[in-house]
């Protein structure tokens, strides 16, 4: 359960971080940093930790 819990709340900073600009319409690069960022560890928590995929290097939360 923990798990979805982890996904979607990075999954939800990541979709915030990528799609926020400011007054003038830009994007700015703080934003796009850390949204892209929560996105890879969205994407790591989905594909280890949730679907089990092996993948080298990453072990899951919970072996």
């Amino acid at each position: 359960m923990s798990e979805w819990v982890y996904f979607l709340a990075t999954a939800a900073i990541a979709y915030h971080g990528i799609t926020h600009t400011d007054a003038n319409g830009e994007h700015p690069m703080g934003h796009l940093f850390f949204g892209c960022t929560a996105l890879i560890f969205a994407m790591r928590f989905l594909f280890v930790d949730i679907l089990g995929l092996p993948i080298w290097g990453m072990t899951p939360i919970n072996p």
